[in-house]
């Protein structure tokens, strides 16, 4: 059935761009597929961009979907898989409604997907906590946004809004003001899974199996439809089934189409989506220009990086040839990774006289992902350049320092804009003596709306059942919340005290020294042992030095050129002090909230990519283990050594025969990969 609605799937999209061929698959699907080829053959002839459920019901060759029975609410990440089966009588009693031969039923939320057993779709159930953070952030921006339209959002199992404090004095509900002013509440309500006439549009333009479009459908109020957009023609067809058997066709589209042309064609102030969530295997950033364009006046955009190799200084070439920027490793490359996608966004934006404002950015596993509202103005896309910043980073001893792009002075009614001054930094650090790097640029305004994301933390603790995933996106918000907004970067104390050769403070007594000295201070959520400081590197180094003479390490075995030994033999200017105080300790951390969890489940991260042919071996896993520890438990069995391919071998100058180690069957390692 996939395959003969994949074939059929063109005709139904595509006629516009390929009429011949349109035409052509028409006329050989009529015969055998009866009523639901000549009703493709009508939609095509409307010359339809989005894709139409087939109405099967009537053809005998092609079982209906049905929506799936009834479930508790509780049951999430379920998996039910329809075993393989040989004639049409056994297909009958074993199959479950709605499944082929091989399928499998994935429950993520209100959602249930079906899902072929090759790799024919891309799905990762790691991001979970992506597609949940994702449905309660845009059903905060539906409940902003409708608001302002005069509709108001219900969602199931709110009863009313609290609002989560994180400071000691209260923990109390506060009810808010839309409540106490009857009067003012809006005639219109919009649920979820109902069409809402003044509601949302909204794009997922690569959709894969449509999980996450699906979710949005009966998750997310206030929605007027979804747009799920998939190149692939198997994966538009598994998304319009997916539609059909969770009961969303009446708000969720399937469309087979290049998610850039897509968003091209919709550039129209009356065309324009109010919500785009693109969320790519890789790179955004070919589709960022289109995005940017796409996107309604205040609309949203939902981005995710999965290519964090680049974008945490693996490949700094390359991380500038996509984003503009250059990448630095570092201890601060994840929160610079979400600077430097906010910086792309923000420069392609400017070119249209359009400029970002950021709502929540997030370094979550093994991926980044970004909230951004996009709003037009000329006056304000001229703050940008004094937004974007370029960061030098010592080589020895990790100190940065930032240096803006350009100025902002305002005068009472009148701006100047000029060029900055610069470089902050001469040749040599001034504390180890090391040579400087340089990358950027970078955003370096706040990369949160701690307004609204206390909004999305107060809905998420109030409903704790609505999400699989509430406890670590609750713990995740709290330290958001608590994060100084306008220090860019931080430091690792681990990172420090690796510097120093000495043992590592604890994280209270550290924060405490920096307190007492008069700075602020606070976590990050990118990293566990992250400082957050507006100290200057030298007050660090110097409570460093107080610490290291109560932990005294061996000068004599540092080296003369060694960074430790430059910043040792400089005597601290502060004394600095270390008795831990009460407001040392976040609120986050002292409920012991989930903020660091541990890996969900093993070999876990990115997965492989989907293939057209969905041809990806069944033991995976144990390939990808057969070269890992290879160092640390080396090969004790030489015969293990014949697993491997020769690479001699291949150059045509081994000259072992067949009393070789390893392998010289070429045809089972091309067969390898192959699969």
């Amino acid at each position: 059935m996939l395959v003969r609605t994949a074939c059929l799937f063109p005709c139904i999209t595509s006629r516009r761009l390929y009429p011949r061929l349109a035409h052509s698959a028409t006329q050989t699907f009529r015969g055998s597929l009866g009523r639901a080829a000549a009703a493709a053959a009508a939609a095509a002839s409307r010359g339809l961009r989005s894709m139409e459920p087939l109405k099967a019901a009537q053809d005998p060759e092609i079982p209906t979907v049905k929506p799936p029975p009834h479930r508790p609410a509780d049951s999430s990440d379920k998996v039910e898989t329809a075993a393989p089966t040989h004639t049409a009588a056994e297909t009958d009693k074993t199959l479950p409604e709605g499944l082929l031969p091989g399928e499998t039923v994935v429950k993520e939320g209100k959602a249930s997907i079906l899902f072929p057993s090759a790799n024919e779709v891309f799905y990762n159930p790691v991001q979970e906590f992506n597609r949940d953070l994702t449905c309660a952030v845009i059903t905060e921006f539906a409940r902003d946004v409708m608001a302002q339209r005069g509709v108001k959002v219900v969602v199931p199992g709110e009863k009313e809004r609290v609002v989560v404090s994180l400071s000691e004095e209260t923990n109390e509900a506060e009810v808010p003001t839309e409540q106490n002013n009857g009067a003012e509440e809006p005639a219109i309500t919009a649920t979820v899974g109902e069409k809402c006439e003044r509601g949302l549009r909204v794009l997922e333009g690569l959709a894969a199996s449509g999980l996450r479009s699906v979710r949005f459908a009966l998750e997310v109020p206030g929605l007027q439809n979804v747009t799920a957009n998939d190149f692939s023609t198997k994966a538009a067809a598994l998304i319009a089934r997916n539609a059909q058997y969770n009961g969303v066709n009446h708000l969720l589209q399937a469309s087979c189409r290049d998610a850039s042309m897509l968003m091209y064609e919709m550039r129209g102030k009356k065309e324009r989506y109010d919500v785009i969530d693109l969320d790519p295997y890789g790179s955004p950033s070919v589709f960022l220009d289109a995005a940017v364009q796409a996107v309604s006046e205040g609309g949203l955009l939902c981005i995710t990086c999965t290519d964090m190799a680049v974008m945490a200084g693996n490949s700094g070439e390359t991380c500038y040839s996509k984003y503009g920027s250059v990448s630095v490793k570092a201890k601060y490359c994840h929160e610079m990774a979400l600077r430097i996608i906010l910086h792309s966004v923000d420069q392609r934006a400017a070119v249209y006289q359009r400029y970002i404002q950021p709502l929540l950015s997030v370094s979550v596993d093994f991926y980044i992902r970004v909230f951004v509202r996009v709003f037009t103005g000329q006056a304000k896309v001229k703050n940008s350049a004094s937004k974007q910043a370029l960061v030098y980073n010592c080589v020895g001893c990790g100190t940065f320092h930032l240096q803006r792009m350009g100025t902002r002075r305002v005068d009472g009614k009148h701006i100047k804009y000029s060029a900055a001054v610069g470089p902050p930094v001469g040749p040599e650090c001034k504390h180890c003596g090391q040579r400087h790097q340089l990358g950027g640029p970078m955003w370096a305004g706040p990369i949160h709306d701690l307004a609204f994301v206390q909004k999305v933390l107060s809905a998420v603790s109030g409903n704790p059942s609505r999400f699989g995933t509430s406890k670590r996106i609750e713990g995740m918000l709290s330290m958001v919340t608590e994060e100084l907004e306008d220090v860019p970067l931080y430091y690792s104390v681990g990172s420090l005290s690796s510097t120093m050769h000495c043992t590592t403070p604890p994280l209270l007594q550290f924060r405490s020294a920096l307190l007492h000295a008069g700075y602020r201070v606070s976590l990050s959520h990118a990293c566990q042992s992250a400082i957050k400081t507006d100290a200057p590197p030298a007050a660090i180094w110097d409570i460093m030095r107080c610490w290291e003479k109560l932990n005294p390490v061996k000068r004599e075995k540092l080296s003369q050129t060694s960074p430790a030994f430059k910043i040792l033999s400089t005597e601290p200017s502060l004394e600095a002090c270390f008795t831990v105080r009460e407001d040392a300790n976040p609120q986050s951390r002292k409920r012991h909230l989930t903020r660091f969890q541990e890996n969900p489940q093993a070999f876990w991260g990115p997965k492989a990519r989907a293939k057209a042919g969905g041809s990806i071996s069944a033991d995976l896993q144990d390939k990808r283990k057969k070269c890992q520890n290879k160092r640390t438990n080396p090969i004790t069995d030489l015969s293990q050594l014949k697993e491997f391919p020769c690479k001699r071998f291949k150059r045509g100058t081994c000259d072992h025969g067949d009393k070789c180690c390893y392998s010289h069957d070429l045809k089972k390692t091309n067969e390898e990969k192959m699969e």
